[in-house]
């Protein structure tokens, strides 16, 4: 039985692997390098990442730059709302720790947030790197 269990899970997790489903949830400037993520020259899809509308269906966050602290209640709030398994990258410099805002008092970083699964660093940061990191994030699914 323990066998069959153990089957079950290396399954499911395979298959969250390859369906990374983020929304439609852009904070700032770096949503531009996120669709041309998704673009033709990129095609996140063959990483199995697809842009999804509803917040029920999704179980990626990717946080595009900064966070202010209206924008923090939000993210929160759409966080709750994702079925587990949920993971969350936090792209570009004003994610991870402010950026060119850093120290404003308007400006949270992702980590203060939610608890955040890969970081993209740069500003802006490369649709390459965003890639990168949803590679380094589906490794880690499948061996955890």
């Amino acid at each position: 039985m323990a066998g069959i269990l153990k089957v079950v899970d290396r399954l499911r997790r395979w298959g969250t692997k390859w369906s990374l489903w983020p929304p439609h949830l852009v904070t700032a400037c770096c949503g531009v390098e996120f669709g041309h993520a998704f673009g033709s020259a990129y095609d996140a899809e063959r990483f199995g990442m697809l842009p999804m509308g509803s917040l029920r269906q999704s179980n990626i966050i990717v946080i595009e730059g900064t966070i202010t602290l209206k924008m923090a209640k939000f993210v929160k709030y759409v966080y709750e709302q994702m079925p587990e398994p949920k993971y969350v990258i936090a792209m570009g410099a004003c994610a991870i720790k402010g950026g060119v805002f850093y120290g404003s008092y308007h400006m949270v970083p992702a980590p203060k947030v939610v608890p955040v699964d890969g970081y993209v660093s740069g500003c802006p940061p490369t649709p390459e790197a965003l890639l990168k990191a949803v590679k380094e994030l589906q490794e880690k699914i499948v061996h955890a």
